[in-house]
């Protein structure tokens, strides 16, 4: 049997989403976790793409785009740990994890081995994107609508909240990032020394 070229990008993106998916929880960063998150949903979604599954393959794109650059900006401004890339424990509860994940992995690939899928092609002439986006959206679209707008206010909240420049002040005065190692330099943008604005005293014990 020929081996098309179909065939050699189906298992190249199979293998990018295999490799990257185990990455999300081998590095030590959560803001490369959340990139290489991505990275394996968007090989998923190619593999949509030649399974001649475009709405779900795009969606998956957009979604998942949206969704983890949104979970590396937060992580950015609010973590304790600078912009969430100092060296830190991804898994926890190791034997329960690998248990989980082989549990399963051998359920779902039993299910789709096992499973008589029904077989019922769709003429090659039908709206299928367009009839399913009217199902989707006809009924709901001020909820969709709705959620979009939350999320925009969500976002814009979030980069309000984490401005250098605060009500009373600079937000960093009298402020010192954590190190990268204990006892370090700060890591990161330091305070300038006589600074204006609001400033913190911290007292010693």
């Amino acid at each position: 049997m020929a081996v098309t070229v179909a065939d050699l990008l189906f298992w190249l993106l199979a293998l990018c989403a295999g490799v990257s998916g185990w990455r999300v929880f081998a590095t030590d960063s959560m803001v490369r976790a959340s990139f290489l998150l991505l990275l394996s949903f968007i090989s998923v979604a190619g593999i949509m793409l030649l399974l001649a599954a475009p709405y779900i393959g795009v969606a998956t794109v957009f979604m998942m785009a949206v969704e983890m650059m949104v979970m590396a900006l937060f992580m950015v401004m609010f973590m304790m740990n600078p912009a969430g890339l100092n060296p830190m424990m991804m898994v926890h509860q190791h034997k329960l994890s690998i248990g989980a994940g082989v549990l399963a992995f051998l359920g779902l690939t039993a299910a789709i081995l096992l499973t008589d899928l029904p077989s019922d092609p769709v003429p090659a002439d039908r709206p299928v994107v367009h009839d399913l986006g009217i199902e989707l959206l006809g009924d709901s679209m001020l909820v969709f609508e709705t959620a979009g707008v939350t999320l925009l206010a969500t976002m814009i909240g979030a980069v309000v909240l984490s401005s250098r420049r605060g009500r009373y002040g600079d937000a960093d005065a009298g402020s010192r990032p954590p190190g990268l190692e204990p006892g370090g330099d700060p890591a990161g943008r330091e305070p300038e020394e006589g600074g204006g604005g609001h400033h913190h005293h911290h007292h010693h014990h």
